[in-house]
């Protein structure tokens, strides 16, 4: 894309006061820059503590200095950083610094022509364009930097590290060979069906179906750590909804009083089990708005609906003190039905039998998730169900963080693999249609890693990058 050879520079490290700050330069030719910089020859990949100097040769600041030649740096170009004291005043004095000394002429012409500031991801991008990392690895940068929870940053590492990279290409070589077999054939046609039989195509394409499977499943529980699951508290004023709020997340998120109709508006809370963030979404009591107490509580209760439409899961709280008056049970049956007409399906609908120490355990139904806001009787129970809800399964340490992008990718791809099974389940399957699924199936696998892709899809997935990264 235009500017990708462009030299540039931006400050590395996140806005804000800090003991260190970094100024990140890469591009070609760097080494008449740093010594601008400097004031001396900068030994490559050795810290050199030193001066930073203004154009008047005047000290901004003292700090370290690391030089990385090409292609031996993260961008797989040169790259300069220096490192200086966190101050956002400083580090923007050595930005201009970079810009004014890279403009300077000397008898060849400019020290350093067209060095500009960094777009959002640039570094990342760059790394990912001259072949440092894979598109995968590229996005697990960002991924480790946004993770929320212990897990989700050990997976982003090992995605980093090239865990889930390796897997795809792996599944990407054995399609490649299947691929040119089939083609192969094509040039002899008298004898094409004897000749796939001899190499087991079949049997080739079953196991890489297969495999294709178990790579996903992992995907799955990736994507799941990444983006975690949203729960929306649901129910009729004051059957606990607050409380079971509070007692998930081990503190006092939401405020609890007896009064109905205490929470007017959504209150939101990050909470992780077994590593899996929940973005859980305490709201307004639901009931029909002409019972509103006033204005407020009505925009409240819209605002619930809203909620509960983008819900992964909907809790819904139903008070056990309360269940058998005919008035209450009325109303929780309307609130079924309105969940059913606004379209959330049974299976992302829990009911929840909250105040469960306030009755006799015989007044629960039958298999019924019971528990206690107040004495947190059932909470293991709840956590372990919203789990097995959003489809986190106990899987080994080596679950490597991925993205929704990559999990559309691999079911686009099994669906082509699933049309070329079809094809070679005829008598005499044709073979040019088996090798297009083939082909379609190979190239959906090949957008995970960027080896295949459009620069709009590069442009979105690195926008959502820090300055500087």
């Amino acid at each position: 894309m235009p500017g990708d050879l462009d030299p540039i520079v931006a400050v590395a490290t996140a806005p804000g006061r800090g003991a260190v700050g970094i100024v990140r330069v890469s591009g070609r030719g760097l080494r008449p820059l740093a010594q601008a910089l400097c004031g001396r020859l900068l030994e490559a990949r050795r810290a050199t503590y030193t001066a930073f100097l203004d154009e008047q040769r005047q000290a901004i600041d003292q700090g370290l200095a690391l030089f990385f030649e090409a292609p031996h740096s993260y961008t797989g170009e040169d790259v300069l950083e220096l490192q200086a004291h966190g101050g956002p005043v400083v580090l923007q004095m050595l930005v201009q610094r970079c810009l004014q000394a890279a403009a300077a002429v000397v008898e060849q012409g400019p020290v350093l022509p067209h060095l500009r500031l960094a777009e959002p991801g640039e570094f990342t991008r760059r790394a990912f364009l001259n072949d440092k990392l894979d598109l995968a690895q590229a996005e697990a940068v960002a991924d480790l930097i946004d993770a929320g929870t212990q897990a989700a940053a050990r997976s982003a590492a090992r995605s980093l590290q090239g865990a889930f990279s390796s897997g795809i290409d792996e599944l990407a070589q054995r399609l490649l060979r299947l691929r040119t077999l089939v083609e192969a054939t094509l040039d002899f046609p008298e004898e094409e069906i004897d000749f796939l039989q001899k190499a087991d195509a079949q049997g080739q394409l079953e196991a890489i179906v297969q495999s294709l499977q178990d790579v996903m499943d992992q995907t799955r529980q990736g994507v799941l750590l990444r983006e975690g699951l949203r729960v929306v508290i649901a129910g009729q004023p004051n059957v606990g909804k607050s409380s079971v709020l509070n007692a998930l997340a081990g503190q006092a998120v939401a405020i609890v009083t007896p009064v109905a109709g205490t929470t007017r508006d959504r209150i939101e809370q990050v909470l992780q089990i077994q590593g899996v963030p929940l973005h859980v979404v305490d709201t307004a009591g639901l009931r029909h708005t002409e019972q509103a107490s006033d204005e407020v509580e009505r925009i409240g209760i819209q605002r619930s609906w809203e909620a509960i439409r983008g819900a992964d899961a909907v809790l819904f709280v139903r008070d056990l003190a309360r269940c058998g008056q005919a008035a209450y049970d009325e109303a929780d049956r309307a609130i079924v039905q309105a969940l059913q007409a606004q379209g959330v399906p049974q299976e992302r609908l829990m009911v929840v039998f909250n105040k469960a120490d306030a009755v006799a355990p015989q007044a629960c139904p039958s298999g019924a998730l019971a528990v206690s806001a107040q004495t947190g009787q059932g909470l293991d129970a709840l956590r372990q169900a919203l789990l097995t809800r959003a489809g986190w399964q106990a899987m080994p340490e080596g679950v490597a963080l991925a993205r929704t992008r990559h999990l559309q990718a691999l079911q686009r791809s099994a669906a082509y693999l699933a049309q070329a099974q079809a094809q070679m389940q005829h008598r005499e399957p044709a073979l040019d249609l088996l090798a297009e699924e083939l082909r379609c199936a190979h190239l959906a696998l090949g957008e995970i890693t960027g080896q295949v892709g459009a620069d709009d899809l590069l442009g979105a997935i690195f926008s959502s990058f820090c300055i500087g990264k």
